[in-house]
């Protein structure tokens, strides 16, 4: 869709250039003659950006520039004055202008100034919908993402916060699944407890017990008095067993009974302790083959995955990463900063083996790094930016046979091709086909292309 851009200046011959210069540049323009003019338009139309001299009879550029603010605080105003006249454009800046042009100015200036004010337009537009989004999903908290893989999983949240039933979260490393813990106990009843969190992996084993479920003085060489567990500690809030899967086997029983009798016996006590704790566990492991490994009790996995929810890895929902990295723009400072479009795809492109946790780790490295508030491909690390494809494209359908071949047939193996060079992602896939997305997922469902049938030994061709 294109720009709009709303042009308001007394002086015909440069409203007519601009408006010329402007459309030629592939923008769509509205014009008008005076302050007055250009206000009933703005309120009208909404543009995306609004180009305004400041010396005008009646309603000036300053006047109109407090009023657009008035109605629109996030608007994006650009001043054009005289030379010689700063002070007016400081006193325009002070007022909210993103910035001013001076007359007579080249059309390359006027280009590079547009673009980068409507960069500023397109960030600001994206921070305002992360807000919405993050107020949408019922406090989310710091959980980004629009893709339909996200949907699943605010849907989950949604529906199982403000139960007592136990979850667990499965997921790669890095894809945020203390955040979804986190969520849980936000948008439950016992959000005004205490959520605590402890590592089931990063403790001793020997004192990992004492840790969940506390111990009495004198139990072991050491327990000077006694201790009260994260069990007892998250009274009336939540635990959040994160690692569940590397708890050892002989510990295991102990927690199965905790979680269906809903109480603990200490280290050393022979007396057990009622409790009232929400239950949130998480792990990166394959849990089916924990299961069938013998490593993790079957009966505890059922107990924990009352509800199961898996969160994707972030080369699974590509369409979330540009939204990701504004946001992390935003949080470590970089609100002006963008990214050309060469150095966005290879992001998009890059398969983050450490998902949402490295893509931040990368974005916090490169506003450090950058020269200048345009990132540019030059710029990413040299694992992003290579291409390497995997697998060569079938040239049978550039050879065609003497025979003759199915159209049909032809365009579906492109498509499959596409798809497979971009790890099935159909936006990615969409770019590569230099089509629109809705247009490749009609040729997906016409002729029923999914990864998964594809890879089926039994799959039917259309």
């Amino acid at each position: 869709m294109k720009a709009k851009i709303l042009v308001i200046d007394d002086d015909t011959s440069l409203r007519r250039v601009l408006e010329y210069n402007l459309q030629e540049a592939g923008y769509e323009v509205q014009a008008a003659s005076s302050g007055e003019e250009g206000l009933y338009l703005f309120e009208q139309s909404r543009p995306d950006l609004v180009i305004t001299d400041m010396k005008m009879p009646g309603m000036d550029g300053l006047m109109l520039l407090k009023s657009v603010k008035e109605r629109a605080p996030e608007m994006v105003v650009v001043i054009i004055t005289a030379f010689g006249t700063i002070d007016v454009a400081v006193e325009a800046m002070k007022a909210g202008a993103h910035d001013y042009i001076t007359k007579p100015f080249n059309r390359e200036a006027l280009k590079l100034t547009i673009i980068k004010a409507l960069q500023f337009s397109g960030l600001t537009q994206e921070n305002r919908r992360l807000r919405s989004q993050l107020a949408d999903k019922a406090d989310f908290r710091t959980i980004i993402g629009s893709s339909k893989e996200m949907e699943k999983v605010f849907d989950v949240i949604r529906k199982v916060a403000d139960t007592e039933a136990p979850v667990l979260i499965t997921g790669e490393s890095g894809t945020g699944k203390e955040l979804v813990a986190r969520s849980l106990h936000a948008n439950s009843s016992r959000r005004d407890a205490p959520f605590l969190a402890i590592n089931c992996a990063a403790i001793p084993r020997d004192l990992l017990e004492s840790e969940l479920f506390g111990h009495l003085k004198g139990a072991f060489t050491g327990a000077v008095r006694d201790k009260i567990g994260k069990f007892q500690a998250a009274e009336g809030g939540t635990l959040f067993l994160d690692e569940v899967g590397d708890l050892p086997l002989e510990l295991q029983p102990k927690l199965l009974r905790a979680l269906q009798e809903k109480e603990v016996e200490p280290v050393g006590g022979t007396t057990p302790r009622k409790l009232d704790a929400r239950i949130v566990a998480a792990t990166n492991l394959d849990m089916d083959q924990a299961l069938a490994s013998g490593s993790f009790r079957e009966d505890l996995y059922y107990r924990l995955a009352v509800i199961p929810l898996h969160l994707p890895p972030l080369r699974e929902r590509r369409d979330d990463i540009p939204l990701l990295i504004r946001s992390f723009c935003a949080k470590h400072g970089g609100e002006k900063v963008t990214l050309d479009k060469d150095a966005l795809d290879a992001l998009v492109s890059y398969s983050w083996p450490g998902n949402v946790r490295e893509l931040e780790n990368s974005v916090e490295r490169l506003l450090i790094m950058r020269d200048g508030e345009t990132i540019t491909l030059a710029q990413l690390p040299d694992k992003m930016v290579k291409n390497t494809p995997r697998r060569q494209p079938d040239t049978t359908v550039i050879n065609l046979p003497d025979e003759g071949y199915s159209l049909e047939q032809l365009e579906r193996e492109v498509v499959v091709n596409a798809l497979e060079r971009n790890d099935w992602n159909q936006a990615a896939a969409a770019r590569f086909l230099r089509i629109p997305r809705h247009t490749l997922i009609y040729r997906l469902e016409k002729y029923g292309i999914t990864a998964k049938t594809f890879h089926r030994k039994d799959a039917k061709e259309p």
